[in-house]
């Protein structure tokens, strides 16, 4: 199965169209969004082409694609806009004979696993680490990358985990295992 994973959109209707364009192109099963996708938060500066209502029109032409984490930017109010869940806390799934925990990042990590995958979002800077036995990966942010990362998304496939530009271009690789 192959996913794609990305992170606070942030209300970014130009950056949400490019995610969406390389969706289309990736064509994954799923597009995993681990929160902060309509608001851009009062310590971020409001990213390029910021448009909530568009983003949430863009989105919901795709629902069925979505599994949606909530972030610390998203209200009942977003909910109002998605016609797809966005208040859960935490997912989990099985993938690849792996359990991964989804979460935005800004509350404590679940209880885990060795070997258990945990994928957050809100720091706006790519991840792969190694913690106590499990793997802990974070695609960065779609719309305000942070610490001179990249502007994209990361895809699971194949027992791999590939980092990528908007555009596709791949930035990193990693075995997952």
């Amino acid at each position: 199965m192959k996913l794609m994973i990305a992170s606070d959109i942030h209300g970014s209707f130009t950056y949400c169209k490019q995610l969406m364009d390389a969706f289309d192109k990736e064509q994954p099963q799923k597009l995993i969004l681990l929160g902060d996708i309509l608001y851009h938060g009062p310590r971020n500066a409001l990213p390029d082409g910021y448009s909530p209502q568009d983003v949430a029109k863009l989105l919901n032409e795709r629902k069925k694609s979505l599994l949606c984490i909530r972030g610390n930017c998203e209200a009942e109010v977003d909910q109002m806009m998605l016609e797809f869940p966005v208040l859960a806390d935490y997912a989990v799934m099985f993938w690849q004979g792996k359990t991964i925990y989804m979460a935005h990042g800004h509350h404590p990590v679940p209880p885990m696993q060795e070997g258990d995958i945990l994928l957050s979002g809100h720091t706006h800077i790519p991840l792969y680490a190694k913690i106590d036995g499990t793997l802990r990966l974070n695609p960065g942010s779609v719309s305000i990358p942070k610490e001179n990362s990249h502007h994209g998304y990361m895809i699971l496939e194949d027992s791999t985990a590939y980092w990528k530009e908007l555009d596709g271009t791949i930035v990193r690789t990693e075995a997952i295992d």
